[in-house]
């Protein structure tokens, strides 16, 4: 299957980097390379771009739309929890720009074997990078019932987490749960008709929290903002879009840190902690899909961009 994703926020991202023609830019999430090919037509031949992804294919698609830049694009397969230390290894020390899109590509979703989705039947994968051997398969079966209610309950905020971890831990008893299908059906039997019959798809909350769980999406990405802000030169921007309320959280709290992390209290005259911000939250308010952009891609419905500003 061809790689396809929908570069949520394309033009709102770019534009926010400002992409100086003889910079060097960063994406951590490069995807199919949608935000990459935008930032590579900016360039000058003096300007350079890396992209980053744990997704095989990915790589491999990025690479292909890349191909008329190929003497200014270097693409890494890796983590961007990383990225400082592949950077590094290439000479590079700062950069003008990084750009994070957090969210699951189309393709992901769309490969059914990929175990993704919820919608089609497949094993149960979910694995951004396919070089890991744990699986959503080792999760499902694995966890105990406590640690699969509190994954569901603070990854998926489902409120039938705990209702949710009990059915699976039954429904195993009997023999592995193996695919995605199978899964779905549990969950389907924890979750009251009336409520199933007032939401949306009754797994899409338990899904998010294992693919979460699984690949640490949360863990990997509040341990590594700090450092992507300290790779910027100054007047270099950090871009991020995120899909759901824990990930937009993490990127809202780690950038007002960062623009004021002293920790006096508010009464003292002035500042004896000795932390000094690093820069300014360029985005007050997370931008947001244009009705255009939603009509386009449902998908974008719960995308925000959060911008930072090294100084």
């Amino acid at each position: 299957m061809e790689f396809r994703h929908y570069s949520v926020l394309l033009q709102e991202t770019v534009d926010q980097l400002v992409v100086c023609p003889e910079g060097i830019y960063v994406d951590g999430t490069v995807g199919g390379g949608g935000h990459a090919l935008e930032v590579c037509k900016r360039l000058s031949r003096e300007g350079h771009f890396y992209g980053i992804d744990q997704d095989g294919e990915a790589i491999g698609a990025a690479g292909k739309r890349l191909t008329d830049f190929r003497e200014q694009v270097t693409l890494i397969r890796s983590n961007y929890s990383r990225m400082t230390e592949e950077l590094r290894e290439r000479g590079v020390e700062a950069v003008d720009g990084i750009i994070l899109d957090l969210g699951v590509s189309s393709h992901q979703l769309d490969e059914a074997e990929r175990g993704f989705t919820y919608r089609e039947d497949a094993v149960l994968d979910m694995r951004m990078d396919q070089r890991q051997e744990k699986t959503a398969r080792d999760i499902v079966n694995g966890y105990s019932e406590l640690e699969l209610y509190r994954m569901i309950r603070d990854y998926g905020e489902d409120k039938f987490a705990k209702n949710i971890a009990k059915h699976i831990v039954q429904a195993r008893k009997n023999r592995p749960i193996e695919t995605t299908q199978e899964l779905v059906e549990v969950i389907k039997t924890a979750i009251p008709m009336k409520i199933r019959m007032q939401k949306g798809h009754p797994a899409k909350q338990t899904f998010q929290a294992i693919r979460i769980e699984l690949n640490r999406e949360l863990e990997v990405l509040k341990d590594s903002l700090d450092g992507m802000i300290g790779l910027l030169k100054p007047g270099g921007r950090i871009c991020v879009i995120t899909f759901h309320s824990l990930e937009d959280r993490i990127v809202k709290n780690i950038f007002r840190q960062n623009e004021n992390p002293c920790t006096c209290p508010r009464d003292f005259p002035v500042c004896v902690c000795g932390k000094v911000s690093r820069g300014r939250v360029v985005t007050r308010k997370p931008i947001i899909p244009t009705d255009k952009e939603l009509e386009e891609n449902s998908r974008s419905k719960s995308a925000k961009l959060r911008v930072f500003e090294r100084k």
